[in-house]
């Protein structure tokens, strides 16, 4: 998928860039797999801010996305591709035999009219199909994988995604993970087979805070340009860094410093993700 650039006929215009759209086929049909999703602008259910820099953003609605691949036994054909206003990839439109619609993610290679399945065997090794990891082959790149089974996708799901299986070991299938985790998962969860696709986004350059707001990020204050009372980076004569490594507004240092807590799923963790 391309990046599309623009002539420099305004200061924000010379380094903006956005994805291109001729992948999409249509817009939302099906108004049943549409929801609202109630904005919180980085706040709690006490109205505190608990994410900094957040606002609500432009308008959208939530695509009901299938992350379960459930429906098995049932022929899907990918009947639109579309954009999705929540998520960095598009996802597919899949229609089954039985007349139900629902969305996935767009593995990268999944055009319209494609047949896709969901089983717990015995499918082609196919972009889209969707297996137990314990039936797919060693070195296939997968997307959408469970952590718990039946709980849903929920390892690489974001544009250009995915984890490699790397081998088995009793009831678990070893994952390299995109972080370059080695990780051990239940050999009975699922997966979808390939790439989440529109693998380009990363290389998308903003270009102005306009955009930036409609995707409800607000501005930053650098920490150095605060009173000491509000953070640890404030105070002193001139540009100052105040004599103390990064830290956080609550005094957290923010490089190298490891913040991850003990979790009992610790013990399936081979090796850490690289730096």
């Amino acid at each position: 998928m391309a990046i599309k650039k623009f002539r420099p006929i305004t200061p924000a215009r010379r380094f903006m860039s956005v994805m291109d759209t001729s992948d999409i086929t249509s817009k939302p049909t099906v108004r049943s797999l549409l929801t609202r999703v109630k904005a919180t602008a980085g706040r709690n259910s006490n109205g505190r801010i608990t994410s900094r820099h957040r606002e609500a953003g432009a308008k959208k609605l939530y695509r009901i996305i299938d992350f379960k691949r459930d429906k098995f036994g049932v022929e899907g054909t990918v009947s639109t591709i579309e954009y999705d206003p929540y998520r960095n990839c598009r996802i597919c439109l899949v229609t089954y035999s039985d007349g139900d619609k629902r969305y996935i993610l767009q593995p990268s290679g999944l055009k319209v009219g494609a047949k896709i399945s969901a089983a717990e065997s015995g499918l082609d090794i196919l972009p889209g199909n969707a297996m137990r990891l314990v039936n797919i082959p060693v070195g296939t790149m997968v997307h959408n994988i469970e952590m718990k089974p039946g709980k849903g996708g929920q390892i690489a799901r974001s544009a250009g995604g995915y984890a490699q299986i790397m081998g088995r070991e009793d009831k678990y299938v070893i994952m390299r993970l995109p972080s370059g985790e080695m990780r051990k998962i239940l050999a009975v969860c699922m997966a979808t087979i390939g790439i989440v696709g529109n693998e380009d986004f990363s290389n998308m350059v903003v270009g102005k805070a306009g955009r930036s707001r409609h995707l409800g990020i607000r501005p930053q204050t650098r920490g150095s340009a605060m009173n000491p009372i509000d953070h640890p980076h404030g105070g002193g004569e001139g540009k100052t860094n105040s004599g103390r490594h990064p830290v956080t507004p609550w005094g957290m240092p923010t490089k190298g410093y490891k913040t991850r807590k003990k979790k009992a799923s610790d013990k399936l963790i081979i090796s850490r993700k690289k730096k």
